[in-house]
């Protein structure tokens, strides 16, 4: 069954953005489509909906404190079209990249549920599907880097998580871990620009490409 913005398979999502939008009639408040290029050489896989960013602007980290490094980052790497995404009819685009989350709803406390994942996980299971080969697949956080397994039908003891550890997947898609770009991550400086940066240049390498001048 293809995406949908206004999918309720989850109850207890379902329900949690119902009373979000009772409370912020002006948020999107629904499920949080993919946003980029359809036919990318770089997907990043995101954790989920932050309350005030993605959830409120339908737009995968735009408008919170995680967008910020990371369309910073996109946009110095060539990625993205402005460095900086605060609504979704800002104009920005992506280039030849792609931005998609494991868990496609707001959960409660930032916190979704292993059957939540588990039940989202066809949506990213097809998105992986009509990647091309050599596609590098960013998962920023454990949860991502273990929904993007899971969609593959990869094995976790094959593939453990580290900061900037390379996978190489069936189907010749290459998976590429980051720690999250929360803003307690950035802020305690378990993950600092640089070591982002770094994170980027190796994916650049992968795809032979040259940074953006």
């Amino acid at each position: 069954m293809p995406f949908s913005e206004s999918c309720r398979d989850c109850p207890r999502l379902a329900r949690f953005l119902d009373e979000v939008r009772a409370q912020h009639p002006d948020y999107h408040a629904r499920p949080v489509s993919p946003f980029g290029a359809k036919k990318p050489s770089l997907l990043i896989v995101g954790l989920a909906p932050g309350m005030h960013g993605a959830n409120r602007s339908g737009r995968p980290f735009t408008g919170d404190f995680a967008g910020i490094l990371l369309y910073q980052t996109l946009h110095k790497f060539g990625f993205a079209s402005a460095p900086v995404s605060v609504d979704r009819k800002d104009g920005l685009q992506l280039h030849d990249c792609r931005i998609t989350n494991a868990v496609k709803c707001l959960p409660p406390q930032n916190k979704p549920e292993t059957a939540e994942i588990k039940c989202c996980n066809h949506y990213l299971a097809d998105e992986l599907k009509a990647l091309p080969k050599g596609t590098v697949i960013l998962a920023l956080g454990t949860v991502a880097h273990q929904a993007v397994l899971m969609a593959t039908g990869e094995k976790r003891s094959a593939h453990a998580f580290a900061h900037a550890a390379r996978h190489d997947l069936a189907g010749g898609l290459i998976l590429v871990d980051s720690y999250h770009c929360s803003r307690y991550n950035t802020q305690t400086r378990r993950l600092t620009p640089a070591m982002f940066e770094r994170v980027f240049t190796d994916i650049l390498k992968i795809l032979k490409r040259r940074p953006a001048a």
